[in-house]
């Protein structure tokens, strides 16, 4: 095959395109690789043959009863005995879109984040209000309190490390 500018991807991808819009005029390094790629000319030619297999082909007329059996059915629909609660509700669930749903779920949503965010935002509040109640003093013993614990916990911790190096192994 020649070297030319497009692959066989690109030209099978944009076959459609050229036969339907453009023409190969547009695109002359399309034509040049139809005259060297005998696999993309077989593509074309059976693309052309669908085409013009679809321009011979005829739209069947509907039946001269179609409009007669259309109302009668509508008016068997309109005098048929109302639907069930549920079966409406099934119906509904089986066959809606939602569409008509999306702003009441939008406005729930909407309302459920900003009562969750507010909550939030007053636990934390209160929980700043509490830490700005406190004195400075008071502050600086819970400070001390902590410290003193976490000294306590490694006093511990190094005692029953000491305690167990000092016993004799036991075999």
């Amino acid at each position: 095959m020649k070297n030319t500018n497009i692959d066989c991807k690109t030209c099978t991808a944009a076959m459609a395109d050229l036969l339907l819009v453009e023409g190969f005029a547009a695109k002359p390094e399309m034509a040049a690789h139809m005259a060297a790629c005998a696999a993309c000319r077989t593509e074309l030619a059976q693309l052309q043959q669908t085409f013009a297999l679809l321009d011979s082909w005829q739209v069947p007329e509907p039946s001269p009863y179609f409009d007669s059996k259309l109302h009668a059915r509508l008016r068997e629909a309109v005098a048929a005995a109302p639907e069930g609660l549920w079966e409406r509700l099934g119906s509904f669930l089986k066959f809606s879109t939602g569409r008509h749903l999306r702003p009441a779920m939008a406005t729930a949503l909407a309302v459920t984040l900003v009562l969750g965010g507010g909550g939030t935002l007053i636990g934390v509040h209160q929980s700043q209000l509490a830490n700005q109640a406190m004195s400075p003093a008071v502050n600086d013993l819970k400070i001390m309190d902590n410290n003193a614990q976490a000294l306590q916990q490694m006093d511990q911790l190094l005692d029953d490390s000491q305690s167990s190096d000092d016993a004799p192994p036991t075999t």
